[in-house]
């Protein structure tokens, strides 16, 4: 019988990314009813949740590139078995799982459940996702696909071929952005290109470039945010052309996050490691159960959130809420081995 692995031991700034990403992850879907409301304020009261959650878009972008970064480094014999079971199902499970749930829960209408509603959720669940966040497996999920076979070729490419292909999928990211028409343009290509960025950066040292990507991502943010601010106004309605995930502006985010937090993230006091741990240990977690505590909110037929939208600071209030519960929500669900494979 093939032995399993042995477990790779924990970088700390792998669990800062996680922690960062998950905080951001749970940021972007409390703005996200400002997508209807922004018509209904004065710009003092959209521009900063608009600005926040134009800053907070490489969430999803940084846990590819993780994923990329600790599964195609790996440099142990591939075992099928055990990357099917221990990988791959690790995370499929836990979906299916949770579409179901979100599939029951979807099938409330003005306070009546309907078993209709949510088999016709259930029904579309392969092509449609049944609670908005699930949309992020139906691309992760394949990638599990790419990494055995994209990192035997990566780990023996020379490092200038590898930078040719992130040259041309960067180029890729602007076609994206600049909704340019090519067969290329596939989710599966785009998001293999993180998980080839996130390889790179993990293995090669940018420590002599770290100006350049503070600099370069600075820039790219304020111009997300500016870009946003302008449409906008000039729009008088909510745009989307600067929140793209496989865009140029967001990969090259996610790109300098990646090298400023590998580059500093030792730096961080030892006090208050144990809670950055804690995050990114449960941050799939928190990415499945969050949204259960915005239905409240987020239900436009209370109005709850448009007395949160008017201020700043009960919609930071609200994000930190959601986190801690997230976290205490999932944290409850490993504590049973019934429950505790939902979060894994």
């Amino acid at each position: 019988m093939a032995q399993a692995p042995a477990a790779r031991p924990a970088l700390f700034y792998i669990e800062c990314l996680r922690f960062i990403a998950a905080i951001a992850v749970v940021v972007i879907h409390v703005l996200g009813p400002y997508r209807e409301l922004v018509a209904e304020l004065p710009w003092h009261q959209w521009l900063p949740p608009v600005s926040l959650n134009a800053m907070s878009r490489w969430a999803v972008p940084i846990f590819v590139m993780v994923s990329g970064a600790l599964l195609m480094s790996d440099q142990r014999p591939f075992n099928a078995a055990y990357y099917l079971r221990r990988r791959l199902a690790k995370v499929l499970l836990p979906f299916l799982a949770w579409t179901v749930i979100y599939a029951l829960i979807g099938g409330f209408q003005d306070g009546v459940w309907s078993w209709q509603v949510s088999a016709e959720l259930l029904e579309n669940s392969p092509n449609e996702h049944t609670w908005y966040h699930l949309w992020f497996f139906y691309d992760f999920i394949p990638l599990y696909f790419v990494i055995p076979l994209l990192a035997p070729l990566v780990n023996k490419m020379e490092p200038q071929r590898v930078l040719l292909l992130l040259a041309a999928w960067l180029v890729l990211t602007l076609m994206y952005w600049l909704k340019v028409e090519t067969p290329l343009r596939q989710n599966i290509i785009m998001y293999s290109g993180y998980l080839l960025m996130g390889w790179y950066l993990f293995n090669h040292d940018q420590r002599g470039q770290l100006k350049f990507w503070l600099a370069t991502g600075a820039a790219m943010l304020a111009f997300n945010v500016l870009g946003s601010a302008y449409y906008i106004w000039q729009q008088g309605e909510y745009s989307s052309v600067f929140m793209g995930y496989k865009s140029l502006n967001t990969a090259v985010i996610a790109i300098s996050l990646f090298v400023l937090v590998k580059a500093y993230a030792e730096r961080i006091p030892q006090r208050a490691r144990p809670l950055i741990k804690a995050v990114s240990k449960y941050s799939f977690g928190i990415y499945l159960v969050h949204p259960l505590l915005l239905i409240p909110v987020r239900d436009p037929a209370n109005g709850v959130y448009q007395w949160f939208a008017h201020s700043s600071i009960a919609l930071l209030v609200l994000t930190v809420a959601t986190l801690v519960l997230a976290f205490a929500f999932t944290w409850l669900l490993t504590r049973s081995s019934l429950t505790r494979w939902l979060v894994p």
